[in-house]
């Protein structure tokens, strides 16, 4: 069997061949008439004009008989038979596609189209002209790429070989247009906030940091848009939302990726009640349009999209899960014991809130399988949250889990200059103390606070971590098209 290398060097033997013979094997222009999605949509009427038509695409297998050549070609929109007969075209023409054509190439092809006698649509070549040579062979028809790491860091070899992963990414790119159909119709605005910022704020996360040379100062890759949407309700827009590419400086595992996409909206005049029936319209809208169906099937079970999502206290939760007595009496040096004999990696320093969602996350989280609103959030947990009227101790919010998988984050935007200081103050003693995922003390947002800023709902969605759930899928670098990988070493 031979090489790589050895294949390499045959294609630029083939290469030279087609430029000795006067032939542009890359050139800048395409006659296109025709997709083949069309014609094989309009295929009775566009064959009995017998008028020529003009299609292009990837060669994608070939079947050489004697005089005759059949291959079929995929333009992106679909796969098409052709038949090359030696007697039908030009001899060089025929000798030329013989000896150097190869599947990988991109033809452009012209003829009339017919069936054969086994029923198949094919299109009779009276010409063909290469417009691009591809000098490596594509993975084995039947296997692909069977190495895993190979699949994410070759995604265009993955795709293109395999309709599955395609079709999942053709499915994401539905979900966000569905998304954004459903804000639009709401009435959001759709705007865009730095990537590059002075200070990362808006979660609790750790930012990636790089440096201005201009300015001489260091910056951060956004962790979330949140703070900065915050001020265009202050600026007076009353519904805007963001589709944003963030950026964190965690662990890569099945449901993280240092650099992944989110959706947050937030509306003036609004509350976390009011939002959490909006993200069931949401959820329940994408599901019945996208997918046209009411359930799913994620991981083996099927998600019902078609009932009201179920509420539960994040206490109560930890109660039923962790099997902690007293979560909101909980001291850290108790929930810290209790991380450790769950085996959750404590190193020391991490904060109340910060032992309790561990434990949530290894305990609980996994189980909870129909979609669920999760309330009742402590007021450490949520250090932008708004507070609850009837209890203090709780901010008013929720997290959307499904699949053992948490989706969404809302909560009523904290909008309190006075309060929402205090918090950052408590957020930088738990920096001191060891949390480096602790929130800054934003004085610039405080500012602007300051200025009066409408009560409102806020929401945010991981796209990365909807669509695997949507499209069945285990692991996150399957629905990011060009994951966070290692580099390879030479």
């Amino acid at each position: 069997m031979a090489s790589i290398e050895e294949i390499r060097e045959a294609r630029l033997a083939k290469l030279e061949s087609l430029k000795s013979a006067g032939i542009n094997p890359y050139p800048i222009d395409s006659n296109i008439s025709h997709e083949v999605a069309t014609v094989i949509e309009d295929f009775e009427k566009l064959s009995k004009k017998g008028k020529a038509l003009t299609l292009g695409g990837r060669i994608m297998a070939i079947r050489a008989q004697g005089g005759l050549i059949f291959f079929n070609i995929d333009d992106g929109t679909g796969k098409f038979q052709a038949l090359l007969k030696k007697e039908d075209v030009d001899a060089r023409d025929f000798e030329l596609f013989e000896s150097t054509v190869d599947i990988g190439d991109f033809v452009e092809i012209t003829g009339a189209l017919f069936t054969t006698k086994r029923e198949e649509k094919t299109l009779a070549v009276e010409s063909w002209r290469m417009l691009s040579k591809s000098l490596r062979p594509l993975p084995e028809k039947w296997h692909g790429l069977q190495d895993t790491e190979e699949r994410f860091r070759r995604r265009y070899l993955d795709a293109l070989m395999s309709s599955e992963v395609k079709e999942r990414f053709i499915a994401r790119s539905k979900i966000v247009t569905e998304m954004r159909k459903i804000l639009d119709k709401a009435g959001y605005l759709e705007v865009e906030t730095p990537a590059l910022q002075a200070l990362a704020g808006g979660a609790t996360a750790l930012p990636f940091v790089t440096h201005h040379n201009s300015l001489d100062i260091d910056m951060y890759l956004r962790i979330s848009d949140e703070l900065y949407l915050k001020r265009m309700l202050i600026a007076g827009f009353p519904k805007v939302y963001e589709i944003a590419r963030d950026f964190r400086n965690e662990g890569i595992d099945v449901t993280h990726n240092p650099e992944f996409t989110m959706v947050e909206f937030y509306e003036a005049y609004s509350d976390a009640p009011k939002q959490m029936k909006f993200v069931e319209s949401m959820l329940r809208s994408i599901v019945k349009n996208v997918f046209e169906k009411e359930s799913i099937e994620y991981a083996g079970e099927s998600i019902d999209f078609s009932k009201k999502f179920a509420v539960i206290s994040y206490y109560d939760l930890l109660r039923r899960g962790a099997l902690l007595e007293n979560p909101e009496s909980a001291s850290a040096e108790d929930l810290a014991l209790k991380a450790k004999q769950l085996g959750i990696d404590v190193k020391g320093g991490e904060s109340i809130p910060k032992l309790l969602d561990m434990i949530y996350k290894k305990t609980c989280r996994p189980k909870i399988i129909q979609p669920t609103f999760i309330v009742d959030y402590p007021v450490e947990y949520l250090p932008l949250a708004k507070r609850q009227t009837k209890n203090e101790k709780l901010v008013d919010a929720f997290q959307l889990v499904a699949g053992g998988i948490e989706l969404a984050k809302a909560f009523s935007e904290l909008n309190d200059p006075i309060d929402q200081k205090g918090r950052f103050m408590s957020e930088e003693e738990n920096k001191k103390a060891g949390d480096d995922e602790a929130q800054n003390f934003d004085a610039d947002f405080i500012e602007a606070m300051e200025y009066g800023m409408p009560p409102a709902g806020g929401v945010g969605i991981g796209i990365d971590r909807l669509v695997m759930f949507l499209t069945d899928t285990q692991n996150i670098k399957e629905v990011i098209f060009f994951p966070t990988m290692r580099p390879k070493n030479d």
